[in-house]
């Protein structure tokens, strides 16, 4: 089973020069060099704009295409059959999304879109030029994969032992540093496209206990939450809760 090519106009309009690329600018991502941003433009076969619910990546499909997220939000998931969804994880700009399929011939997840997202496309079955030849970038591929590793594993202590309070404050922490790392963030405000059940699907928790445990970080003088928008109100005292790490960096690859 395959996923549909990307339409026409998905793949159409203007796109962006990858030496012109916004988020190459930003002290996340690390420097490439002009021959490796020239590969990478040759490998690039265009953009597509995907809107609210719509998939990147179906589970159990051999999608053609791998994408780089240039603005927007997507949440990784897998379903059960009855039903009942677990998110993996969150999308954000500078995040590669197929790389799996590359490997194990299907997708093992779905990709859906928590609004309108942009992201590059690339043809899956030419990311082998890029082990043959540049094996700069195959070690940044390397380097996404362990990335993704160690998100699971943190999301993994999560779901088996950390208090519910802590999950949520974890969660909290990690999206909002992710998202100012891409310049998503306004000092300690965030517009955050997720809603209390994504933090449910993500923390294993119901969707009565997230509402009551993010009242209490609310209680707490720790964070304001509203549709749509999140704030850090004690940063410190937060990240202290979740055992999260604030002077955790590193500079990471753009492909």
């Amino acid at each position: 089973m395959s996923d549909r090519p990307l339409s026409a106009n998905a793949a159409s309009g203007e796109t962006v020069p990858c030496e012109d690329c916004p988020l190459r600018r930003r002290a996340a991502f690390r420097s490439l060099s002009e021959d490796e941003l020239h590969f990478i433009e040759r490998l690039k076969i265009g953009e597509a704009t995907f809107v609210k619910g719509q998939a990147l990546l179906t589970e159990g499909t051999r999608s053609p295409y791998v994408y780089t997220v240039l603005h927007g939000w997507g949440f990784r998931y897998k379903l059960l059959e009855d039903g009942r969804r677990q998110i993996l994880n969150y999308a954000l700009s500078g995040d590669f999304l197929g790389l799996q399929a590359s490997v194990f011939g299907d997708t093992g997840y779905s990709v859906e879109a928590l609004g309108p997202l942009r992201a590059c496309v690339f043809q899956r079955e030419r990311l082998w030029e890029l082990y043959k030849s540049w094996p700069s970038l195959a070690f940044d591929l390397t380097w996404l994969a362990a990335r993704e590793e160690r998100i699971l594993d943190d999301n993994l202590l999560s779901v088996g032992r950390r208090s519910a309070l802590e999950r949520v404050a974890y969660l909290v922490m990690h999206l909002f540093a992710r998202a100012e790392s891409v310049g998503l963030a306004t000092g300690d405000r965030l517009t955050l496209p997720i809603t209390q059940q994504h933090v449910a699907d993500t923390l294993g928790l119901s969707l009565v206990h997230t509402n009551k445990t993010l009242s209490r970080l609310v209680r707490l003088g720790l964070l304001r939450w509203h549709a749509g928008s999140l704030a850090l109100v004690e940063r410190d005292k937060l990240a202290a809760l979740a055992g999260f790490d604030l002077e955790a960096r590193s500079v990471r690859p753009l492909i």
